[in-house]
């Protein structure tokens, strides 16, 4: 047996592993959830603490405090918990619980903050990460984003890994970008080493804003760049080294999620979305190239993180990554036909009353409309907002009486007059389970996600319809 001094001797190392494709590329995975913490960011939390220390700004007794969507907390908690520091980590009410608790089980004190905010909100978890290192005596932001220690972390050790490892034969490294420490400091690294002969590939969620995407939310933790509609400045992470990749794959989230759960089910490899999407870029990689190609795809984290979401049938159902089970009705058979190409009417937090009014007059329906963050609309079925932005519904009969009472202006800003969001269901739940939630709640109006996005709105009287016509 090996034996090691604490803890953090455990930090990296990972081992790769080749696995099964169809391609005549060699594909390796590097199986970075194998690390102490359970994942890569195990070794930029050992980093960043390290230099922090040797710079003065990290001292006995000192606190440490990150905004993260997990992983960079846990390994940062599992560093300070060894080095005697106490942390805070801030996370938004999106992370996933598995990683909430493996938070507090290192010790961890664990702030939860809403997510989708955008960056300059004072609740935004960066914000908060910010406000309690500020005022928290001996405390010290770490700052994965800006940290030039991250970055560096992997040009020190998980490029150096991958090189010994596949003894100077990779030729391809296809990475997930989120922070983009780990894709710059790796990439680098095999760039200068192999004379710029290693190709940098970057995976990243299809709405991302590093892939050329929008920026709408996606369902992928710890991945990509999400931009809130209300944000004044996007700032891009001084950790993330553009010049460093090659190109960048777009990956939908769920071929994403399709190609973690196969992964498992077919090859033993549990791992998260981040991976899922890495590997989903990989596949796409190692396809183009040559037979004597060696493809390295890191896999960030295990799927042990994400049991209660990406590989839970009830999230992923209604959310509409699942299609179902077509021998019973389904909430698909309750939408109308045209639903995929019909665009549906939104409205947003900076939408007037007098003009909800107007719309909802217009579409001559007693039902409730979503209502998103401010920011353009979607102007089409192309362009469907994810379940995370419906942050409010309006119904006509509400808004007119709150006119008429005086408790509303026609120039108000509907952001202050909102409902709660709409109920959903994914397009392929049950029909009867859907009608059976949706006769307890107080709006009779439902949205129907596919692949996390808005396709249609519902009501009781189109599922009843629905189950009627199956008999």
């Amino acid at each position: 047996m090996d034996v090691y001094e604490s803890a953090l001797d455990l930090i990296g190392g990972t081992p790769l592993v080749r696995l099964r494709t169809e391609s005549p590329a060699a594909v390796y995975a590097k199986l970075e959830y194998l690390s102490i913490g359970g994942s890569s960011k195990d070794r930029i939390g050992l980093r960043m603490i390290e230099q922090a220390e040797q710079d003065g700004l990290l001292r006995p007794g000192g606190t440490v405090v990150e905004a993260t969507s997990g992983n960079t907390g846990i390994g940062l908690a599992l560093v300070a918990a060894e080095k005697g520091y106490r942390s805070v980590v801030v996370v938004s009410d999106r992370a996933s619980e598995e990683k909430v608790a493996t938070l507090r089980a290192f010790g961890a004190e664990v702030v939860i903050k809403p997510g989708g905010l955008p960056r300059e909100h004072p609740d935004h978890p960066m914000s908060t990460a910010v406000r309690i290192a500020g005022t928290t005596p001996g405390g010290w932001l770490a700052n994965q984003y800006d940290n030039p220690a991250n970055p560096e972390a992997h040009y020190l050790t998980t490029g150096p890994e991958i090189w010994r490892q596949t003894h100077g034969r990779v030729t391809h490294l296809v990475s997930c970008i989120g922070t983009g420490g780990t894709i710059s400091g790796a990439g680098r690294y095999l760039k200068e080493i192999s004379g710029d002969a290693v190709q940098v590939i970057g995976a990243d969620p299809a709405s991302s804003v590093y892939s050329g995407g929008d920026g709408r939310p996606y369902f992928i933790e710890a991945a990509g760049h999400f931009l809130h509609p209300d944000t004044a400045d996007d700032v891009w992470p001084t950790s993330y080294h553009p010049e460093v990749i090659d190109r960048i794959v777009p990956v939908a989230d769920r071929h994403a999620l399709d190609t973690l759960r196969q992964l498992a089910c077919t090859q033993g490899l549990l791992v998260g979305g981040s991976s899922g999407t890495a590997l989903a870029a990989a596949h796409q990689v190692a396809a183009g190239a040559g037979p004597d190609a060696v493809v390295v795809v890191i896999l960030p984290d295990s799927g042990r993180q994400y049991l209660s979401k990406y590989f839970n049938d009830a999230w992923m159902l209604r959310l509409g990554f699942l299609d179902g089970d077509g021998s019973h009705p389904r909430v698909a058979d309750a939408t109308a036909p045209d639903a995929r190409t019909a665009p549906l009417p939104y409205l947003n937090t900076r939408t007037t009353v007098g003009e909800a009014l107007a719309v909802l007059r217009a579409r001559k329906s007693s039902g409730a409309a979503p209502v998103l963050p401010a920011g353009p609309c979607p102007a089409g079925p192309d362009r469907r907002p994810t379940a995370p932005e419906l942050t409010g519904s309006v119904a006509l009969a509400g808004l007119e009486a709150a006119v008429r009472d005086g408790n509303a202006t026609p120039a108000d800003p509907l952001s202050g007059h909102l409902d709660p969001p709409l109920p959903h269901f994914g397009h392929g739940e049950p029909a009867r389970r859907a009608l059976d939630e949706l006769t307890g709640n107080s709006h009779d109006t439902a949205v129907v996600l596919h692949d996390g996005c808005a396709l249609a709105l519902i009501t009781s009287a189109d599922l009843h319809g629905a189950l009627g016509s199956a008999r």
